[in-house]
């Protein structure tokens, strides 16, 4: 029986992925691996029930991928991203015509994560 999904999200800078996720998105660290010194980086991150791991290994996957992650109150996540004045995006809400609010946020190595929030009826 299915219980979860994990996507793994490819990274090239291990500082610029802690400044976006850690920093500006506010998801915390879980875990991280190393073969030895001087290897890629792999890791795990999450942030209310949502998980994420992240990798330098070219083998995992590829650059630029898309998701969607479904929250409440976008609104609040919004303002939160404002706060933080991050100079390298600015996202706003849209008001989508299938019926959803999505803030769309693009990582430093063009990975997109959509927050998504369905408009009720």
């Amino acid at each position: 029986m299915l219980k979860s999904i994990t996507p793994i999200l490819r990274i090239f800078d291990e500082v610029k992925a802690r400044e976006f996720y850690l920093d500006y998105l506010e998801f915390s660290l879980d875990w991280e691996h190393r073969f030895e010194d001087g290897m890629p980086l792999y890791m795990q991150i999450s942030r209310d029930g949502i998980v994420l791991h992240l990798s330098e290994h070219h083998g995992d996957c590829c650059p630029g991928a898309a998701m969607r992650i479904e929250i409440r109150d976008i609104d609040r996540l919004h303002h939160a991203l404002k706060q933080k004045n991050y100079r390298y995006f600015n996202p706003e809400i849209e008001e989508m015509p299938w019926g959803s609010r999505e803030l769309s946020v693009r990582d430093p190595f063009g990975n997109r994560l959509t927050f998504t929030e369905t408009v009720a009826a």
